[in-house]
């Protein structure tokens, strides 16, 4: 199957506790800020699906692993492909897409107790970005972040999130080559420097944010 780049898509991944969140938040601020048409989304999404997943995520519902994954490919298909609010059809409005996580953390996450070959199977013909970027924060500092958020989630833990980490080095060498723009930025400084590359990343390809 041919691998297709969406333009104007951007995707902010990395380990929980990494940082996505705030860096897609200072990225649409700024944005807004110069008149930029854009969106700002995530995954999972706040739809039905995406609902069911963070109930899932939350520890408020279980679900066998294989469920799990096969939820985040159908809260994606309907993410990417809804009429008018989808990924694909704001990029077709010109619009600026920045999500905080997709594909690549169902990868890194979902292998560990699906396998590689599932994940992929199922999530097969899903756009890539045209920029991936990667907030390569240490588990450890990611673990100390989420000590703060009070409440466990599914994912939690040392040493699986060390294995993620490991699933995300593994998935940045499967794409490289790909056609889509990949950068790593170090996650473990202040939000606004961590911003400051980020902004570089995005100036330096062939984007139009004005």
């Amino acid at each position: 199957m041919a691998i297709t780049i969406l333009q104007k898509f951007i995707v902010l991944e990395g380990l929980d506790g990494a940082g996505t969140t705030t860096q897609m938040r200072l990225l649409a601020e700024r944005l807004a800020k110069q008149g930029t048409a854009h969106a700002a989304t995530c995954e999972p999404t706040d739809g039905p699906i995406g609902r069911l997943l963070r109930s899932i995520l939350a520890l408020e519902t279980r679900a066998h692993p294989r469920t799990v994954a096969l939820l985040y490919a159908a809260d994606r298909n309907e993410h990417v492909r809804a009429p008018h609010t989808g990924i694909e059809a704001r990029t077709k409005k010109g619009e600026l897409v920045i999500c905080d996580r997709y594909l690549f953390s169902s990868i890194a996450y979902q292998s560990i107790d699906c396998g590689i070959d599932f994940v992929l199977g199922i999530n097969a013909g899903f756009p890539l970005p045209q920029c991936l970027i990667f907030l390569d924060t240490p588990v450890e500092v990611c673990q100390d972040r989420l000590a703060h958020r009070g409440k466990p989630e599914l994912f939690d833990g040392l040493a699986f999130q060390s294995r993620v980490r490991e699933g995300y080095m593994q998935t940045l060498a499967r794409y490289r080559g790909s056609g889509m723009h990949i950068a790593r930025v170090d996650g473990d400084r202040p939000a606004g420097l961590i911003h400051g590359d980020v902004w570089k990343v995005l100036s330096d390809l062939p984007i139009h944010m004005m």
